[in-house]
């Protein structure tokens, strides 16, 4: 039964997505990153196929719930009058299929839609159909990348990396309140390869932490060690501290010591 409804529902969902794609002007192709060279690393790719059937064993649960408590009060009708159960049966028929192909639906648009391209110097992530939701990450604000994995998406080989920055602003949510990603974090969910990203991205912080979208200085991994430390932001210039800095600092310590015996 499971199997013949997929085929319906996805020969329905096919007709519509083409249908949506053209009705709403969703770009064909995945998006794009400025890269400086044709040689440079650049991927996009989507959530795994596990990440579909993930989604997919919340949509049969839910599905089995709901459908089951509305059977059970059209059902009930039966115990009040035959005549006001064969009354309700096409409402209740509609109420119990309707929403369910609906939903079967959104969960492939929602996977459909959803593209991540990463490049060398940045990562673009970019959801929805009705809203388009794109989000650039460039990797010079990134503080820090981790993962994440419950005991369900460890069934279906799937992992979500959390990409954080330090920049600010507004959150984006998907089209059922989810979070997607903010002016602090990116959201990369239902992937398989979660970890081998995880190390890109962190291999590139640590090569060039400045390098991101829009950094003239493309040929700074070229350069030498001692180029790269000046040109990060927390890294001290190297005439910071001169004899004269260095002798008002030993006055104070002496001075604070002296205070220290007398007191």
């Amino acid at each position: 039964m499971n199997t013949r409804f997929e085929q319906s529902a996805r020969t329905l969902y096919t007709g519509l997505f083409s249908f949506l794609v053209r009705w709403f002007r969703v770009p064909a192709e995945p998006p794009t990153l400025p890269v400086a060279r044709p040689t440079d690393f650049h991927l996009s790719f989507q959530p795994s196929e596990g990440f579909l059937r993930y989604l997919k064993f919340y949509f049969w649960l839910v599905l089995f719930l709901t459908d089951i408590c509305f059977f059970l009060v059209w059902l009930a009708t039966l115990f009040v009058a035959w005549w006001l159960f064969l009354l309700l049966a096409p409402i209740a028929l509609a109420i119990i299929v309707l929403p369910d192909i609906v939903a079967y639906i959104a969960i492939h648009l929602r996977y459909d839609t959803t593209w991540y391209v990463m490049t060398d110097r940045s990562l673009r992530i970019r959801r929805g159909i009705w809203t388009i939701h794109e989000v650039t990450i460039t990797f010079e604000n990134v503080q820090n990348v981790s993962l994440r994995q419950g005991p369900l998406q460890r069934h279906y080989g799937i992992s979500t990396l959390m990409v954080q920055t330090a920049g600010g602003g507004g959150s984006a949510r998907g089209p059922h309140g989810e979070k997607l990603s903010s002016g602090h974090e990116g959201i990369i969910e239902g992937i398989a390869n979660a970890p081998e990203l995880r190390d890109r991205i962190l291999t590139r912080l640590r090569q060039s932490p400045t390098a991101g979208l829009g950094d003239e200085a493309l040929n700074a991994a070229d350069a030498s060690p001692d180029s790269r430390v000046a040109t990060r932001p927390w890294a001290p210039h190297p005439q910071a501290w001169s004899p004269a800095h260095l002798d008002a600092l030993r006055a104070i310590r002496d001075e604070l010591k002296l205070r220290t015996l007398s007191s």
